[in-house]
């Protein structure tokens, strides 16, 4: 534990890590950049004993330990996320392999599955996928406000809509506001699991089949880089039959197509490097034969899809999280950083002045005795 037991950490109630202002500087310099061309004029004047100053100072370094270390943790959490895209990988690509190929079998066909199956749309569900904790700048704040300009919208088109709210951030939001209805709410583990990719796929699976909503819509952040995330919206049902995700343009992301992160060091500072992968569909053999229709096969599967695609879709949000929290992590050990020599100046000037002034009184007193 860094924290030391004389020093207390600073009122951090009032701060904010993901603001513009430089939440670790004295109330007085925000605008001294602007205000004032010396050097010397941006160390605000602090009324407080010495005493008092060395516990601040004391107290700045203990936040500036913990933040670093919050950093350190954030970043070994994304590689976890990382792993856990990688081992998920090769279902996903075996999944895509099959959809393609019984998709080629079935163009002449007018099949009939659930899942894929386009509806005029009276009511959508909204899956809003949000973070569990704080501390990560305007990761959860950004992908509240898109849901809340998406829902604008549905009321603007006169549609119904409900909300599957995911992550205790999103639930607390929710449960502020009774107005907005909610189907459900969910949590989120530290680590996203098949487990928890299917408790949301069940309920949208239900919800879409039994007609109860004709659309459902996935809202998550897309993880870009380390330093970008990006709040999406994707169209989750109705499926297409070769299991593209696609937005509310109807622009499609071909399911065999993926991007692939990986986190790295470049120069001594970590960095993200993108690759797209294309799974090989190798197309089966004329010759082979289903033992079961090819379509009750493509009911199956379309389900397993689903549950990976969601999956997916809370892994990157995760990585977003854990990059956004990073990013602020490091903002606040930085401006840490400044408070301390801002801090340190003011606390040496004063004790230069309080020394100044006691050899003064010396001087002065053997003076008066000559």
């Amino acid at each position: 534990m860094w924290v030391s037991s004389k020093a207390s950490l600073p009122d951090t109630s009032s701060l904010s890590f993901g603001s513009a202002l430089n939440p670790f500087r004295l109330p007085s310099q925000q605008n001294s950049t602007l205000n004032s061309p010396s050097r010397s004029s941006t160390v605000a004047p602090v009324h407080c004993s010495l005493r008092e100053l060395r516990e601040r100072i004391d107290s700045v370094k203990n936040t500036q330990k913990i933040t670093e270390a919050m950093k350190l943790v954030a970043a070994a959490k994304v590689r976890r996320a990382q792993e856990a895209v990688v081992n998920g990988r090769p279902f996903s690509e075996t999944l895509v392999e099959v959809l393609y190929n019984i998709n080629e079998q079935l163009q002449t066909e007018d099949i009939d599955v659930p899942l894929i199956k386009v509806r005029p749309v009276k009511k959508v569900a909204l899956v809003v996928v949000t973070g569990d904790r704080g501390l990560c700048g305007g990761f959860n704040n950004n992908l509240i406000k898109k849901a809340e300009a998406r829902i604008a919208e549905l009321k603007n088109l006169g549609l119904e809509y409900t909300v599957i709210s995911v992550g205790k951030k999103g639930n607390s939001y929710f449960l502020r506001r009774p107005y907005i209805p909610v189907d459900k709410f969910l949590e989120g583990g530290s680590l996203p699991t098949a487990k928890e990719a299917q408790a949301i796929a069940d309920d949208v699976f239900s919800l879409f089949v039994s007609e109860e909503v004709d659309k459902v819509e996935l809202l998550y952040t897309k993880f870009v880089s380390l330093v970008k995330s990006d709040p999406v919206i994707h169209t989750l049902l109705p499926l297409s039959p070769k299991g593209e995700i696609c937005d509310i343009n109807g622009q499609c992301v071909d399911a065999a197509e993926d991007e692939f992160f990986r986190l790295t060091t470049k120069e001594g500072r970590l960095t993200v490097e993108r690759d797209v992968v294309r799974t090989e569909t190798v197309s089966f053999s004329p010759i082979l034969e289903f033992e079961q229709d090819p379509v009750q096969i493509l009911d199956a599967l379309l389900p397993l899809y689903l549950n990976s695609q969601i999956l997916r879709a809370l892994q990157e949000s995760l990585a977003s999280e854990l990059a956004a929290r990073m990013s602020a992590m490091s903002n606040a050990t930085d401006n840490a950083k400044d408070l301390k020599k801002n801090l340190s100046m003011v606390y040496n000037r004063k004790r230069q002045a309080k020394i100044t002034g006691e050899i003064l009184e010396i001087v002065a007193g053997a003076e008066a005795l000559v």
